[in-house]
């Protein structure tokens, strides 16, 4: 049976663009294609300055909008992941089969570490080592796909590398998982940047929708949505961004094609209230079931806690391998 692994760091709040390029998947497909696990990756969350209070909030929140959003505990397991222990123990073996020059090649830690620094901001150590604990959280469960969006994919494969080059040295230890992406909206962009990922952490949330948003806040987003000089409405990402992006929301909500939707339209006016009108109905459920299972934290305090024995269980015979595999003495 194919195993599934993926997660969601609670580094702000759940954003449209989280939904509809991974959880709704998760939701809908991933948790029924095999043995799927789905995880709140606390720890990375780490890897920058944070509010400890703040943290513990949104990873409280994560998890609810995952249950809110459709998966099922009794078809998926689902579970945070500094519950589990074996994350970190298997991170450091793998950190000693790493190089220091393919963990600073990671195009986030570039990234991040050269926004931190223009600010004055020191860089955590941690920036630079997580996609090695990615890869942990990936190997620890054996994981075969990896269902990330276009960002996480250079991770996914330093993750094949460690788990080859692991069992090159040491014998075959770690499943060599691949990387699975959706076929629409799998990077949902800013609505006031199109050039820039719609994230958690932007400094202006104008053009970000959070799926918790309300529904006159969700419209007034999407009719304010950057477009682009030139008559009618035409899908070119390249070209005309920020009309191709709201084209590609439209599709993802109704299960259309940019492309085909593109030719209905006229004007980008009648394709923002569409839009609009889309995603409001589109994270109207999710809202809903998220405000029922916030009212009812021990449910799922008591989920959490359940996928974590499951996951432990799952997770800790590949570390005790690697631990063997390695060179380390078992502890009795």
């Amino acid at each position: 049976m194919t195993r599934i692994f993926s997660g969601i760091q609670p580094t702000g709040h759940m954003t449209l663009g989280n939904y509809l390029g991974a959880v709704r998947r998760w939701a809908q497909v991933d948790q029924h294609r095999g043995e799927a696990l789905f995880c709140v990756v606390d720890l990375h969350a780490l890897t920058v300055e944070h509010d400890p209070a703040r943290l513990l909030r949104l990873s409280r929140q994560a998890a609810t909008l995952l249950l809110a959003a459709g998966l099922d505990p009794a078809v998926c397991t689902l579970f945070v992941q500094s519950h589990v222990d074996e994350h970190a123990r298997l991170s450091y073996v793998l950190e000693c089969t790493a190089s220091d020059g393919e963990v600073r090649r990671m195009i986030q830690y570039k990234e991040k570490s050269a926004k931190a620094q223009a600010a004055g901001e020191s860089v955590r150590l941690s920036l630079l080592t997580y996609p090695v604990l990615m890869a942990a959280d990936i190997l620890v469960y054996g994981a075969d796909e990896v269902p990330v969006g276009d960002d996480q994919t250079q991770h996914v494969e330093l993750t094949r590398d460690l788990a080859m080059r692991f069992n090159q040295r040491y014998g075959h230890t770690f499943v060599v998982p691949r990387a699975t992406k959706p076929q629409v909206a799998a990077r949902v962009m800013d609505l006031q940047e199109p050039a820039s990922k719609m994230g958690k952490t932007s400094a202006s949330t104008g053009g970000v929708v959070f799926v918790l948003d309300e529904p006159d806040v969700v419209r007034k987003k999407v009719m304010r949505a950057v477009t682009d000089s030139g008559a009618g409405v035409e899908y070119d990402p390249e070209g005309r961004p920020g009309g191709a992006n709201l084209l590609d929301v439209l599709a993802a909500c109704t299960g259309g094609n940019p492309e085909e939707l593109a030719g209905r339209y006229e004007s980008y006016g009648a394709l923002k209230r569409d839009t609009a009108d889309a995603v409001v109905e589109v994270l109207r459920p999710v809202r809903e079931r998220h405000a029922e299972l916030a009212a009812d934290a021990g449910y799922v305090e008591g989920v959490l806690r359940k996928g974590a024995e499951l996951a432990r269980a799952m997770a800790r015979p590949t570390v005790d391998a690697a631990y063997r595999a390695i060179g380390l003495l078992p502890a009795g």
